[in-house]
């Protein structure tokens, strides 16, 4: 076994891996989440809407790349990393990190809406979502940085 084949064959389980908790996130977790604070916060239910639909956009959105990335080992694996198919790939990451990046931003200002309406602080899951705005931004950015080099082998 050659050792890149090695490397991305172990990078390809990570991803199924991560894909799993992802799915496992969407299925189970987010709607008895949302359940039981709409139990115990019957005044503030109505705001589950926007995090459930900012949790579950970001999930399917995190799914997608998982599956760009997936097909990108795939390509690298059958040596067409700088290939149209692999510039494909990496034009979705790129649009899949904005859409992440809207759907933080949309979250954030749900965020803030509720704390205005209930009183409470909102600076630690706020931090949190600018953080991970801040961790997408990095992740388009060198997507970017990646796209250009095979733009320019495939021009030649």
């Amino acid at each position: 076994m050659n050792v890149s084949r090695g490397s991305t064959t172990f990078l390809k389980v990570i991803i199924f891996l991560a894909g799993i908790t992802v799915l496992a996130l969407c299925i189970y977790w987010l709607p008895v989440i949302a359940v039981r604070d709409a139990r115990v916060h019957p005044d503030t239910a109505s705001f589950l809407i926007p995090f459930l639909i900012c949790a579950y956009g970001f999930c399917i959105t995190f799914a997608i790349v998982l599956y760009q990335v997936f097909k990108l080992l795939t390509y690298i694996e059958r040596n067409n990393a700088f290939s149209e198919l692999s510039l494909k790939s990496l034009m979705v990451i790129k649009k899949c990190t904005f859409a992440v990046i809207f759907f933080l931003v949309l979250g954030i200002v749900s965020l803030m809406v509720l704390a205005k309406v209930t009183g409470d602080d909102a600076a630690g899951p706020i931090s949190l979502s600018l953080m991970g705005i801040l961790v997408t931004s990095t992740v388009a950015a060198f997507v970017s940085v990646l796209e250009k080099p095979i733009k320019d082998f495939l021009k030649k």
